[in-house]
């Protein structure tokens, strides 16, 4: 069967502890497969914030149990976070979160809807090999998908600890419906600054800064989707 979508991932299921395994039997339980799905269970919150690849699910649990108002759509394709998230819900009682344990792109792209308040993406797989750019997840078709399901007013925040995707990532945005002429020149003032902050940091040269073992996050990006494009701010946690 031919995919919608290039991948962004290499989907193993890697090792599974006991706990995930017999959390991952509640799966069903808490998975929506659409966004009517999403606006069903919103019916009973204020706000809806999905984080693309949750990984270990920390950061999510952490925001859901400081923010009972808001749901919480949680995306991930790896089981072992699944089942850590699942996991983590069952021992702490949370009952804002929701998941989603495909492909996000299939998902934001059916039926859409403005559902989303706010956005999270968090180091998404960077393939540093130039050949496997293409299948970095951010990118000028992932922005014009995401962006249809996302309020007006709306936020999205992305953060990568790789120049060159961050390079990419601004060039997708300097392209798309979320950018203003005035908010162009941000792109250059935050690249100085992660070159300064990768200089004073580790005292290298940027060129060079690709050795993982060096690289730091590079903090939060944010855009604002306004009908009349977009704001930007350096620097900004999503918490």
């Amino acid at each position: 069967m031919q995919l919608k979508y290039l991948p962004s991932f290499v989907k193993r299921r890697g090792r599974i502890t006991k706990r995930q395994s017999k959390a991952l039997e509640q799966l069903d339980n808490f998975l929506v497969t659409d966004v009517d799905d999403i606006s069903e269970a919103l019916k009973n919150y204020s706000s809806c914030h999905l984080e693309i690849g949750f990984g270990n699910a920390k950061h999510l649990c952490k925001e859901a149990k400081l923010n009972k108002d808001t749901l919480y759509i949680g995306s991930e394709v790896y089981l072992s976070g699944i089942g850590s998230l699942l996991a983590s819900i069952i021992e702490e009682g949370i009952q804002n979160i929701r998941i989603y344990d495909q492909d996000i792109r299939l998902l934001l792209d059916n039926k859409p809807k403005e559902v989303f308040d706010k956005v999270v993406i968090i180091c998404p797989d960077p393939w540093p090999k130039e050949k496997h750019h293409k299948r970095r997840l951010i990118n000028d078709e992932f922005l014009s998908i995401v962006k249809r399901t996302m309020k007006n007013d709306s936020e999205i925040y992305i953060s990568t600890d790789w120049e060159n995707y961050a390079e990419s990532i601004f060039d997708s945005f300097d392209r798309s419906d979320f950018v203003t002429k005035e908010n162009l020149k941000k792109k250059n003032d935050f690249m100085k600054k992660i070159s300064l902050e990768l200089e004073s940091q580790f005292n290298i040269v940027p060129e060079n800064w690709l050795h993982r073992e060096l690289a730091t996050p590079l903090g939060f990006e944010k855009w604002t989707n306004r009908p009349n494009g977009i704001v930007g701010g350096l620097g900004q946690n999503p918490d």
